[in-house]
């Protein structure tokens, strides 16, 4: 954890791939103790609904929903308030895919926390499932949210929209998460309304939220990727104060491979 808690300023919201929240559940609770958000978003959870550990969160003073399956996926939203308008999945028709997002509202803000799919590889099926899912969400906001109100998409997103956000984008261009097409794919959801809240104050490169397993020393050394987000309307992202990435939890043992990434907002 980073030696200093940030003194809170109004609302803080924070997104955690954790990569199995029983093997990280240490990690998450130290988290929640140490930083307080108000609400806290979870993705790749991997674990089934019934053994979801919702008695831990509630010993910390959080509500939790979630919704998850065996070994893969699962996303969960965690609150100091209870939230309102709960709700799992897509309803076009297709795959709800309801481990991959849950949407709900507090103090007037719409969340959509989703867990988009890695991709496997460019000719992968799952690669164009991985760009119809990003239209997928394009076509959820415009149904079910406006951007003219305060809203917030954050989670793994598994698409570095930049080159600034890998730290070798040279050679990772066949990569999906920094394919041209994911890019492309990306960067027309977010068309929709809303804005990086990183980037409103953080402008460089350098800053990432997941560090490979598979890489010797990739904190120490800062070889990452920027795959996790908070992206808000503009009424709500004008109401930020505040956004950083916490690196603690990735150099502690047994690290999940993404870090905590939040924010706080007036």
């Amino acid at each position: 954890m980073a030696a200093r808690t940030p003194r809170r300023r109004g609302l803080r919201i924070a997104t955690f791939n954790v990569n199995g929240v029983r093997a990280r559940l240490d990690a998450v609770t130290g988290w929640l103790e140490a930083y307080r958000p108000d609400v806290l978003a979870l993705q790749e959870t991997k674990v089934v609904d019934e053994l979801f550990p919702a008695e831990a969160f509630e010993a910390a003073g959080y509500h939790a929903v979630f919704r998850g399956e065996k070994g893969y996926n699962g996303v969960a939203l965690l609150s100091r308030r209870p939230l309102a308008g709960v709700r799992f999945g897509f309803d076009d028709g297709g795959p709800a895919d309801e481990p991959r997002l849950v949407q709900a509202e507090i103090d007037g803000i719409t969340l959509l926390n989703t867990y988009v799919p890695q991709g496997r590889d460019i000719e992968h099926l799952m690669y164009a499932y991985k760009i119809e899912w990003l239209a997928r969400v394009r076509a959820h906001l415009e149904r079910h949210a406006d951007p003219a109100r305060p809203l917030l998409w954050l989670g793994d997103l598994n698409v570095a929209a930049e080159p600034m956000d890998v730290h070798n984008p040279q050679e990772r261009e066949e990569h999906v998460c920094f394919h041209i097409r994911a890019r492309e794919a990306f960067a027309r959801t977010r068309a929709w309304g809303v804005e990086d809240v990183l980037r409103r104050f953080h402008p460089g490169p350098g800053i990432y939220t997941f560090y490979d397993y598979r890489s010797r020393d990739p904190v120490g050394t800062n070889r990452g990727w920027r795959i996790d987000y908070l992206l808000a309307s503009p009424p709500l992202a004008a109401r930020a104060r505040r956004c950083e990435v916490d690196l603690g939890p990735r150099r502690a043992a047994r690290p999940s491979d993404h870090v905590p990434l939040w924010a706080d907002f007036a």
